[in-house]
């Protein structure tokens, strides 16, 4: 007389892959979701510039004295001053304003410093708070300077 033993090894293996491949399926949809935002659309492009950059910091960290960028969270007020050494000489140039953690609230304000000594006063008051990167590229005296600054709001 033969008995018939059930085996569960088949089922166990089989059981197996399905999970496996339930659990990869899943990893491939949560991979597809999330949001992969670049940190610059033009990254390219800066790549291309970033010689010039370099310059740039290079000519900006051989000055004087630095430029300096104050925030009052009282006034709700960023100060940004140029040294006394680009004083009397035509500034212009862009403050961007850079937010790694979202790439929706990044924007651009013109930098023109005035008076004596050369500075400029910005609102910070629609600013969301935390943290912020503050790159100002300005242009004196025919001169290229960059300046790249962390601040936390």
């Amino acid at each position: 007389m033969t008995t018939s033993r059930f085996n569960l090894w088949p089922y166990a293996i089989i059981a197996t892959f399905v999970l496996f491949a339930s659990y990869i399926g899943y990893m491939v949809q949560q991979a597809m979701s999330t949001s992969v935002d670049l940190v610059s659309a033009d990254y390219y492009q800066q790549e291309l510039a970033y010689q010039k950059r370099i310059e740039s910091v290079a000519r900006t960290a051989a000055l004087p004295a630095p430029v300096q960028v104050d925030y009052e969270p009282a006034a709700q007020r960023l100060t940004l001053k140029l040294p006394p050494s680009l004083a009397g000489q035509a500034v212009q140039g862009t403050v961007h304003f850079f937010r790694p953690s979202n790439q929706k609230l990044d924007f651009n304000l013109p930098f023109a410093p005035t008076g004596e000594p050369a500075q400029q006063q910005l609102n910070t008051s629609k600013l969301q708070p935390g943290y912020w990167r503050l790159r100002i590229d300005f242009t004196a005296g025919g001169q290229q300077y960059f300046v790249d600054k962390e601040l936390s709001i």
